[in-house]
């Protein structure tokens, strides 16, 4: 079975193959494929003689599985900065942290030049604390330089037994030399959803992860809104994916689907047209229309921009804060059987509901509302999109957009794009209640 980190399942080469005996240029193809096929044998018989090269002349007998987990490890990652092969720890690992419970240091990483790149601290976990940031370089692990190790090896180094200690060496834009951060491990729960309520009248959600508690996260946190504040009272949501890195698709339809009667969710297209999948909105609108700010930054990638896109071209919500990371491709995951590990492989890109490609652009807000830096943070709060990275995917139609603000204030009272949503909200509620009749409420549709 395949699952991805943006979902879909299917085997795609049976429909292939039936596509491939019924064209009426069968000779052409047949032929086409024969010389493809002698193409790759006659790759494959390279790397069979490079490998017993290297078995034989190497200065030390090398290690048979470290030689082809390093080969498949470079085919994969030369291919686009998403896709990847796990080996049966990683692939375990992963499994960990997409369930919501997981040992470590809280931050989503991915490989930069050679560095390992923090996409965003996780709230609330000791990466979170120490004070890392989304874009930050991480250049040693305990003094050992992390060049020329796979991700999965400098994730590796990261973990080890709870309540011991780990150093970090950053390097971070703008700074003038790199900084050690020292980090004690921990046990992750990643709690997807918290939510209260502003002023008596506004409910804040922030979704700081796509994992499988998501959505009953979210479905507890709308209840809990509801049941607490009248809705005569209740002015709407504000909901948070700033700094959210993304994670598993279903999860952004089924979160989407809470703010949305019908619809389109979002599609993703792969290399053939026959591979396009379309997901709708089911379950009906549980927050029965009422008004919707989305806030998003730099950093938020992936599923988030999902959840953003669709809630934007269906008219349901006003984003606010600044442009988003810009991923817009889907990896599926492909175990490769009993203790083989799996790939992560980039098998489409994904579309807002009104067709809109998101790969290397992202979401740009309805309203850009730019935060007040600390003077020792200037420069340094500004995430590298997705069109930054080595080897990215092409946005296609469209220029490509680079990367935006990411800071988020640690105080409610200085953060301005969380007081510019509370106050669109109470606006677009004074502007509605001044135009109905005095005699007759009715709920927003």
């Amino acid at each position: 079975m395949r699952k991805s980190l943006l979902f879909p399942l299917g085997a795609l080469s049976g429909a292939c193959l039936t596509l491939l005996v019924a064209s009426p240029h069968g000779g052409v193809w047949a032929a086409r494929a024969a010389a493809n096929a002698d193409d790759a044998y006659s790759q494959l018989n390279l790397f069979g003689t490079v490998f017993e090269r290297v078995k034989a002349s190497y200065v030390e007998k090398p290690d048979n599985a470290k030689l082809i987990e390093g080969a498949i490890t470079g085919m994969v990652t030369s291919l686009d900065p998403h896709s990847r092969y796990m080996n049966a720890k990683a692939w375990t690992e992963m499994q960990e942290t997409t369930s919501g419970e997981f040992g470590g240091l809280g931050i989503e990483v991915t490989m930069e030049d050679g560095l390992v790149k923090v996409v965003s601290p996780i709230d609330d976990t000791p990466a979170s604390k120490a004070g890392l940031m989304s874009g930050d370089l991480i250049s040693k692990i305990d003094g050992e330089a992390v060049q020329g190790l796979t991700l999965e090896q400098a994730v590796n180094k990261m973990k080890g037994p709870v309540d011991t200690q780990t150093k970090l060496t950053i390097v971070r834009k703008g700074a003038d030399a790199p900084v050690e951060v020292a980090i004690k491990r921990e046990i992750i729960h990643v709690r997807p959803v918290r939510f209260h309520v502003e002023n008596g009248d506004i409910g804040y959600i922030r979704v700081t992860s796509f994992n499988e508690q998501t959505t009953d996260g979210l479905k507890k946190a709308i209840a809990s809104i509801t049941k607490d504040v009248p809705q005569e009272k209740l002015v709407g949501y504000v909901v948070d994916l700033r700094n959210n890195p993304g994670g598993l698709l279903d999860q952004a339809v089924s979160v989407s689907s809470a703010f949305l009667q019908r619809g389109e969710v979002v599609s993703t297209r792969g290399r053939n047209p026959e591979e396009t999948q379309r997901f709708t909105a089911h379950g009906g609108d549980l927050t029965r229309g009422k008004p919707l700010v989305v806030l998003v930054n730099g950093g938020s990638a992936s599923a988030s921009e999902i959840v953003a896109g669709a809630l934007h071209d269906h008219k349901r919500a006003t984003i606010i804060g600044t442009r988003s990371f810009g991923k817009g491709s889907v990896q599926t995951i492909i175990p490769l059987g009993a203790g083989n590990g799996a790939l992560a492989l980039t098998t489409a890109r994904y579309y807002t509901p009104s067709g809109r490609s998101i790969q290397a652009q992202g979401i740009a807000p309805d309203i850009e509302i730019l935060q007040d830096v600390p003077p020792e943070l200037k420069g340094r709060m500004d995430t590298m999109a997705e069109s930054q990275m080595r080897g990215h995917l092409s946005a296609g139609e469209g220029g490509e957009q680079t990367g935006s603000q990411s800071y988020v204030p640690p105080k409610e009272e200085d953060d301005k794009a969380l007081h510019a949503a509370f106050d669109f909200l109470h606006g677009v509620t004074a502007n509605a209640v001044a135009a109905k009749p005095a005699s007759k409420a009715a709920v927003p549709n």
